[in-house]
């Protein structure tokens, strides 16, 4: 009998600790293990979500999800014209990713700018990336054929990706100065097919040439060599210059001189304006046709520079113009309108240097995505984009072959200073001196001219 008391008393006092347990400490220790609980799987969700652990090098604090990205530009040289809203692009691109919520990068990581201004020197552009090498993950603007060619051997042996603005056939067979668009010497071929095209005959033809003393201007020159010797065309005058030049009366004399019918401008625009002041001035008033960099939008508003100097001028190019109808630019210009007002007036160098833009930070969310961004890395996904087109706005990128593949329509526009924009003269194609076919995706020209 004590024995059977004994265990119900046993008994009894479990139940009263579990009646204890389950109801007076329950603010206590149940809630201490549920919060515990729920922490732990707060923690493992995520880890689950973060993913294998993510590989950093130069230029990437993954702690913080910052990529650091480098730009050397010219904002106060001959190029600045084109420099000053080549900046604003990238600007408007960091700002846009910053901001959040575009996709362009994994959700959370943030960019940081680090700029420098070489004046097109290509000793400063040198010494300028020697100072923000090891601080960046990759340059996103290398202004300059001549300021980014120097640079090509320690570009390869420090493994970082310099995004040219240059449209050089030598950046394409660079593996680490990947263009966007046609080169100059397509736009040269190009230029020639529609100049005896629209004339009539190459026995119509005759051609001169002002180019840039500097591998931008002998990449215009060769193109318009191959092509010219295609179609049995006269080259009658090649007059070299130098970067800010400022006199070309010489250069126009000898021009019209030759009896030039048609005159190539591989220049930039501080040299175009000047030349087509001084020819109108001499009544010299052949067919100019300009390589991409020899426009600049702030032509159309020039108080110096009125409309009939450029009565007889055309551009050849294979990128989009500011507000064009197509894919794509509708986004550029929210975000321009949201981030861009302030950096510059409308120019058609701020959308190349925005999609330029998108094109490498394309390659930097593949990278994070791989779990690696490393400099290796981001080279290895950045060589894994094949048919990258920003949505619509440029012909598809390949950067899966050497040379690099990124355009070889070329069209040819004429400026309508009224409505501030383009007509098109001549639809994309690619240039008939060359032997590949060219992509059957380039952008169609648009059904009516945008502002």
């Amino acid at each position: 009998m004590r024995a059977i008391m004994r265990g119900h008393m046993l008994a009894l006092m479990a139940l009263v600790a579990l009646g204890t347990w389950g109801c007076g400490k329950k603010d206590g220790g149940e809630k201490a293990g549920e919060a515990a609980g729920e922490a732990t799987a707060e923690k493992g969700a995520e880890k689950a979500a973060e993913g294998p652990a993510l590989k950093a090098g130069p230029g990437v604090d993954a702690a913080a999800r910052l990529i650091r990205i480098g730009a050397l530009n010219d904002e106060s040289g001959p190029g600045a014209a084109i420099g000053k809203p080549f900046a604003a692009g990238k600007k408007i691109l960091a700002a846009q990713i910053n901001a959040g919520g575009t996709g362009l990068l994994p959700e959370g990581w943030k960019v940081e700018l680090i700029e420098k201004d070489h004046g097109y020197n290509p000793s400063k552009a040198q010494q300028h990336y020697s100072a923000i090498k090891d601080d960046v993950l990759f340059v996103a603007t290398s202004f300059g054929t001549p300021n980014t060619l120097p640079l090509r051997p320690f570009l390869e042996k420090d493994k970082v990706v310099a995004y040219p603005a240059s449209l050089s056939s030598q950046m394409a067979e660079f593996e680490f100065t990947p263009p966007i668009g046609a080169p100059y010497s397509y736009e040269a071929m190009r230029a020639v097919d529609w100049a005896v095209e629209s004339a009539g005959g190459a026995d119509k033809v005759k051609f001169g040439i002002v180019y840039q003393q500097d591998d931008y201007g002998k990449d215009g020159l060769e193109g318009l060599k191959k092509a010219a010797a295609k179609h049995g065309v006269e080259i009658v005058a090649e007059r070299p210059i130098k970067p800010g030049q400022k006199d070309f009366t010489a250069d126009v004399g000898a021009l019209s001189g030759a009896g030039a019918t048609h005159v190539l401008l591989t220049v930039l625009p501080s040299s175009t304006g000047p030349l087509l002041g001084t020819a109108a001035a001499m009544k010299f008033g052949p067919v100019w046709i300009g390589n991409t960099p020899a426009w600049i939008d702030a032509f159309f508003a020039h108080p110096k520079l009125p409309a009939p100097v450029f009565a007889n001028y055309h551009w050849a190019g294979g990128l989009p113009y500011w507000g064009e109808n197509v894919p794509g630019m509708d986004k550029f210009m929210a975000a321009y309108k949201a981030h861009g007002k302030d950096l510059g007036r409308p120019d058609f160098y701020i959308v190349l240097s925005y999609v330029q833009g998108l094109v490498a930070v394309e390659a930097a969310r593949l990278a994070i995505e791989a779990g690696d961004i490393t400099r290796e890395g981001y080279m290895k996904a950045m060589r894994g984009i094949d048919g990258f087109d920003a949505g619509g706005m440029i012909q598809k990128v390949n950067l899966k072959n050497m040379p690099y593949v990124t355009g070889e329509k070329v069209r040819i526009l004429k400026p309508d200073f009224e409505k501030k924009s383009w007509a098109t003269v001549s639809d994309y194609a690619a240039p008939s001196a060359i032997a590949e076919a060219a992509p059957a995706d380039a952008p169609a020209a648009p059904a009516g001219d945008q502002k």
